[in-house]
This record gives structure tokens, C-alpha cells and sequence, in this order.
């Protein structure tokens, strides 16, 4: 059983709630989606094999409280992967973050899904597997990124949709070539009564596009 691994890396959440806090990320090979702004495009293929008492000696043995498996799509490696996360220590606080095209039916309950649903500006709309919002927790995070007003009006089509002001945390960013700015978007927010949460991706603002963060 052995997981193929892109990295291996020590640096500080940039999104989601946790944001700021040093984590642990394993990141997987291999993705589905090929949106146009993505920005670890050397995960698509780039990688080796990791057996999984390795990775689980490496999570349990490391001082971060905090991992994070991502990609690329982790999911692409589910099997592997759940067997991994069920040798990782009660004390850890495990989070996957997942483009949402894959069932996350059988992800174990400890797990802080992060959820991309992809809108159109990234080449990947409609990708978002519709059934997953019934696996959604009230601990799980529902990511949207836009590059447009476009986006954001399709966000909102999806926020009512589903019903998603309250169900769990809605994280709302853009990219870096966006057409619109972050000041619009908070005003559109707060004129439209979203119940989200906007976030700049931190990473980005401390170390720029330099891989590996």
C-alpha cells in the first residue's frame, strides 16, 4: 500500500478558517480538473511512492497539530489514503482539501473537508458532484474562487441553491488576475447578505508565487 506524493512540507495554513497556523502539508500526484488558474500545475504528474507507515511515522512524529492532504486531488488516491489517515494520531487535526468532482461519501468523520466547487472562470465549472453537499459537516468548508463577476454572480446562484448560509463555513477568494478587486467583492457581499466568509490566500502575501507554499 504506498501513496504517490508530489511534497512533503512544513509552512502556514494560507486559506481556509485555519489560516495562519502552521501545518504540515502532504501534498498528492495526480489531478482530474485542469483549472485554468491553478497554481501547482507540477502536481499533475510530478512525484514519488511513499509507503503509508511512512507517511503516518512522518504525521506522528512531526511537532505540527495540524496536516493537510491535498493535490492535485488526494481523492484520486482514496483508498490509500483513508488507510493512511486511520494511522494518524487522535490528537491531530486533519484536513483534505478536495475539488469536489469525487464522492466524499466515505471519507472518514474526523476529517475537515475543504470543498472547491469551481465556477466557470476556471474551465471546471459544473465539475462540482452535486451529491457531496449531503456529505458536507457543519466543520467542513465550502471554498469558492473567482475571477469575475461572472463567478461571483454564479457563487450566488450556488449559495441559494443549496441552501448554504449556515450549513458550514463558505470561504470566498479570487485570483490573482481577477477582474474584479477585493473591495467589490466585499461590498457585493455585504449588499447581497452572503453569510461567507472572504479571505485573501496568505501564502501568496507572504511568499508569492514561490512553490512549495
Amino acid at each position: 500500500m504506498s501513496l504517490k506524493v508530489n511534497e512533503i512540507f512544513e509552512s502556514l495554513q494560507g486559506e481556509s478558517s485555519y489560516a495562519g497556523f502552521p501545518c504540515l502539508f502532504i501534498r498528492l500526484t495526480g489531478c482530474n480538473l485542469r483549472c485554468s488558474w491553478c497554481d501547482s500545475k507540477y502536481s499533475y504528474y510530478e512525484g514519488r511512492d511513499y509507503e503509508a507507515d511512512e507517511i503516518i511515522k512522518i504525521v506522528n512524529s512531526s511537532f505540527r497539530d495540524i496536516v493537510e492532504f491535498t493535490g492535485g486531488e488526494p481523492l484520486l488516491q482514496e483508498e490509500d489514503l483513508i488507510k493512511v489517515i486511520k494511522g494518524i494520531n487522535k490528537n491531530k487535526t486533519i484536513l483534505l482539501e478536495t475539488n469536489g468532482s469525487i464522492s466524499l461519501k466515505c471519507i472518514p468523520e474526523r476529517v475537515i473537508k475543504i470543498v472547491d466547487i469551481k465556477l466557470k472562470g476556471s474551465g471546471e465549472g459544473e465539475s462540482f458532484l452535486e451529491n457531496n453537499i449531503n456529505y458536507i459537516l457543519k466543520k467542513d468548508e465550502i471554498k469558492f474562487v473567482l475571477r469575475d463577476f461572472f463567478d461571483y454572480n454564479e457563487l450566488k446562484d450556488y449559495y441559494r441553491k443549496f441552501s448554504l448560509g449556515g450549513r458550514c463555513t463558505i470561504l470566498v477568494s479570487k485570483v490573482k488576475d481577477s477582474s474584479i478587486s477585493d473591495k467589490e467583492i466585499a461590498e457585493m457581499i455585504l449588499a447581497d447578505g452572503l453569510n461567507v466568509k472572504y479571505q485573501i490566500q496568505l501564502h501568496k502575501y507572504i511568499w508569492n508565487d514561490e512553490r512549495g507554499r
